[in-house]
């Protein structure tokens, strides 16, 4: 028995060490780390340079109240971020998480409203099957039905529009662009119903992430929401805390998308698990509101800017640069298409197989032709990830893909600096994995 209160009520196996992408249990097996755990990852484990950071660190300093002090870590990180945005940032507010850092972006977001003397802003438009973070208030602007439902009367009112999820979304008949136009008319519709001067921001995922598996935005989408929103004064949030910090192959995963983002949310791969970090970046004009209105942010925790997750996320960041990973990522991204594409891209029952960078999940349908989803009782999710982790893989596995109860996908976020083999691994090990799950009895 264990006195630990476990996401399940049995105990896992006991992780013991790692290296690379390999984590070694108490048992003495090895899995490859197909996932990053989360898209935590993304150096593998215990890479050289992070780890002799951290000692470094710990030697010089290992903790100091930001109420008190600065530390040198948080500054160097922060100018780093700032200087890789792809569109004009003025700060970076360091946190321990992704919740954590989506939880201060909506305080920021309503503080920013009342400095500017627009206290009728109250509230914030989101999408549904979107995800950003188990705290209440992420939670609240979060369109995960599962993990939403239990929490549903403490949670603030959300206005919730449709996902950018053309699988499912887009009709026949019609191109990305009508669709990303549909979506974005969608939004406007909303704005006019509830009137522009009383919404806060617009929350999205750059690309979806766990609860629908790896969504790309059309082209056009996200840069026509951005322009509604600059035309009502409503802050564009973005959650990048999932799909930014390299795993879809640039930086900042918005590069690609024409917009400027008023508030942008990162974590996992940020610090690749070495410690735990989140952070936001603000534009110019949110950080100015602050500064010449009350002088401070109105919100903070005891780990803001610690110096050892800062000094593990610089370590990392600057690893990514230096070993010049972005590019894998771009080359290693396009070789885990292609093997999912000839290993599964026929399978009877592969829906849809989508992602950027080295962030690509599969969405398995019952019946090709119609899209029918398995039966939520049969945890298609579950048994895949549960084969896969018997054949030495770590897979990332969702379920109510489609609504929060329909649907199944599963997800790979290998280590930015995987290997070829790493990923040809990867492709086997899952096909394997999905066959033996759907042999087994309903």
């Amino acid at each position: 028995m264990s006195n630990v209160l476990h996401r399940g009520i049995a105990a896992p196996p006991r992780a013991v060490r790692a290296e690379g992408g390999y984590i070694h249990d108490d048992a003495g097996k090895r899995y490859y780390d197909g996932s990053g755990g989360a898209a935590v990852s993304c150096l593998g484990h215990n890479h050289p340079k992070v780890v002799a950071a951290l000692r470094a660190q710990l030697d010089a300093l290992d903790y100091a109240h930001t109420s008190f002090f600065s530390n040198g870590p948080m500054e160097a990180l922060a100018d780093l971020l700032v200087a890789a945005a792809p569109t004009p940032m003025a700060k970076a507010y360091f946190v321990s998480g992704g919740s954590e850092a989506m939880e201060a972006a909506l305080k920021l977001a309503r503080q920013y409203a009342v400095e500017r003397g627009e206290d009728r802003r109250t509230r914030f438009v989101a999408r549904r099957q979107s995800y950003h973070g188990n705290t209440l208030g992420a939670l609240g602007v979060g369109g995960n039905a599962a993990r939403r439902a239990l929490f549903a009367p403490l949670l603030a009112p959300t206005e919730f529009v449709s996902p950018c999820y053309a699988y499912r979304g887009r009709a026949a008949h019609e191109t990305d662009e009508a669709y990303g136009a549909r979506l974005a008319a969608e939004f406007q519709a909303t704005v006019e119903r509830l009137g522009g001067d009383t919404i806060l921001a617009f929350v999205a995922e750059t690309v979806g992430g766990a609860t629908q598996g790896c969504t790309p935005p059309v082209p056009g989408y996200l840069a026509a929401v951005d322009a509604i929103c600059k035309r009502h004064g409503i802050l564009l949030i973005l959650d990048e805390v999932m799909c930014g910090m390299g795993r879809c192959g640039t930086t900042f995963a918005y590069a690609a998308e024409n917009v400027r983002p008023d508030i942008v949310a990162i974590a996992k791969g940020l610090g690749g698990g070495a410690q735990p970090i989140g952070a936001l970046l603000i534009a110019p004009h949110v950080a100015a509101a602050i500064e010449t209105g009350s002088g401070a942010f109105k919100h903070g925790h005891t780990y803001l800017g610690h110096p050892m997750a800062c000094a593990a996320a610089l370590a990392v960041q600057r690893t990514i640069v230096e070993e010049d990973l972005l590019a894998n990522v771009r080359a290693m991204g396009k070789r885990l298409e292609t093997g999912l594409t000839e290993r599964l891209g026929n399978h009877a029952h592969v829906g849809d197989i989508r992602g950027r960078g080295l962030f690509w999940a599969i969405e398995f349908v019952a019946e090709r032709g119609a899209k029918t989803p398995f039966a939520p009782a049969r945890a298609l999710n579950a048994r895949i990830k549960r084969a896969a982790f018997a054949r030495g893989l770590l897979v990332y596995a969702m379920g109510g893909t489609i609504d929060g109860a329909r649907g199944d996908h599963v997800m790979l976020a290998p280590r930015y600096n995987a290997a070829p083999d790493e990923i040809d691994f990867c492709v086997e090990a899952l096909g394997e994995a999905i066959d033996a799950a759907l042999t087994e009895a309903p």
